[in-house]
This record gives structure tokens, sequence and C-alpha cells, in this order.
């Protein structure tokens, strides 16, 4: 069984720099899927409201007999529920679907910009936080603009932003703004859902390293100091991508995956979904 490396967040708080995601995993295949990923070594879950998995996660990390202090699981606020007072009720609806006291990390799931709710939101979480119902707070999919509107009103900084994040779409300048206000970037879609692992640089690199494409990926990932999250329902498949702790890309290898950038999204464009 893997054992993952830490990122230590803004506040102190740890998180496995390799976790497992569940999007778009039924809630019927959830619970299989995450107790794979725990057999596998992952201890880092990553759901969502809108996902409407958080039951299944629930059920896994329950049977797992694993101590809660072991595990890291993050979820996130949905656009709809966004503002003060429905914060407060969201969370608490996604607490009560997960089965647990307390999550390591909650974040706003989209800026939504039209709506323009999301520094309410942020109060409510910075309250949840205080509580100690949140070990981290942050944010996901935020813009430069969007994270420093968030701070014009508030001391409380993101301890993450999670974004699209691939060798397709590399965000240097969003990933510059995170080294300047201290917050760490984490990786959704890492993989580019498969569309960067026939990209002749990658499999050259596998080639040489007796790897598959996605294992150079997500060790480009891990490289960069990215927090990454997979996601994959094939046991083959999630053991296989834990499985990248045993080599590393030179410098010459990094680069020719960096010069893979096109601004290829694979996702909504956050200026715009709302």
């Amino acid at each position: 069984m893997t054992t993952v490396p830490t990122v230590r967040l803004r506040n102190g708080v740890e998180i496995p720099q390799l976790g497992f995601g569940v999007f778009q995993v039924p809630d019927d295949q959830t619970a299989d899927a995450v107790t794979a990923a725990l057999e596998a070594g992952y201890r880092s879950i990553d759901t969502a409201a809108v996902y409407g998995n958080e039951t299944g996660v629930g059920r896994a990390l329950s049977a797992s007999g694993l101590p809660r202090e072991e595990l890291f699981v993050t979820t996130k606020l949905w656009n709809t529920d966004q503002g003060y007072d429905a914060t407060l009720k969201a969370f608490d609806a996604s607490l009560g679907k997960l089965g647990l006291d307390y999550v390591d990390m909650y974040l706003i799931h989209w800026p939504a910009p039209a709506r323009d709710v999301y520094r309410e939101s942020w109060k409510a979480i910075a309250k949840l936080a205080e509580e100690g119902r949140i070990k981290a707070a942050g944010v996901s999919n935020f813009q430069p603009a969007h994270l420093r509107r968030l701070l014009q009103d508030s001391d409380l900084v993101p301890a993450v932003n999670q974004v699209e994040l691939h060798p397709g779409l590399q965000q240097k300048e969003l990933r510059a703004v995170h080294a300047e206000l201290g917050i760490a970037t984490e990786a959704w879609s890492p993989l580019a859902q498969g569309a960067v692992l026939k990209d002749e640089a990658i499999t050259t690199v596998a080639e040489r390293h007796g790897k598959s494409p996605a294992q150079v990926v997500l060790r480009w990932h891990l490289q960069l100091g990215n927090i990454v999250i997979p996601k994959s329902v094939t046991p083959a498949r999630i053991r296989e991508n834990i499985d990248v702790f045993d080599f590393s890309l030179s410098d010459d290898e990094m680069a020719a995956i960096a010069a893979l950038d096109r601004g290829m999204r694979t996702g909504p464009d956050p200026d715009t979904f709302n």
C-alpha cells in the first residue's frame, strides 16, 4: 500500500498531495470506488454536494474502520446554495449525508459571478471554520479577480483553490497569484479527461520510464507542487494512479510537458459559469 506525502496548508493543516475524486461517480457505485481507493492507500477523498454521492462516500468511510484523523474529506458548496444562511444550511446537509462531525476542507464550488454572493458564502464558511466544523476553508474555480475581491472584506485567505489544471491548461498566471497569496493549488481534471494522454511528449516520457501516460502526468503535477485528485471507478486504474512515487521526471521532461500548454478547457469557464 502506498503512503502519500502531504502538503502543509497556510493554516498548518496537512493534506495528502494525491487524493481520490468522485466526480460523475453514481452514488450506488461510490462506496465501492472509495473502498477500493482506501485499500490502495488513498486517504483524501474529494466530493461535492452537486455530485449527489456524499452518502456513498460516507458509507465507505464508515465501513473502512479507519480512524477519522487518518482521513481527509473535502466537499463543496453548490452555486444555488450560496449566500450566508443558505451556506450554513447546505453545509449541515452535506455533513449529514457524509455522516461526519466535521469536514477537513469545504470549498465554494464556483464563484458564480452573476449571482455575486460568494463573499457572503465565504463569511459563513469563516464562521464554520471558527467553530471547528471545517479544518481548512477554500475555494474552487476562482480566477485572480475573484480571489482579490474575496479578500477585500475578509482576513481569511483560502487555503486551497481547486481548479481545472493539466498539461493542456497549466494556469501559470493563476498559480503565480496563488504563490503570492499563500494559496495551495489543487488540480481537478488532472488528466484532461484523457485528452492529453496521447500527446507525443507524454507518451515518449512514459515509454522511457516504463510507466503509463496517466502516471507521467500525475508525476508532473506532483513535481510542480500541485495537489491532485484523479478519479476512476476501475480498481486497477485506481491503484495505478497512486503508484507514482517510485520515479521522477527530469528537468528536460518537465519542460517538454510544460510546452503542451494550449489553454484547453474540458470544463466550464469560471468567468461565465453561474
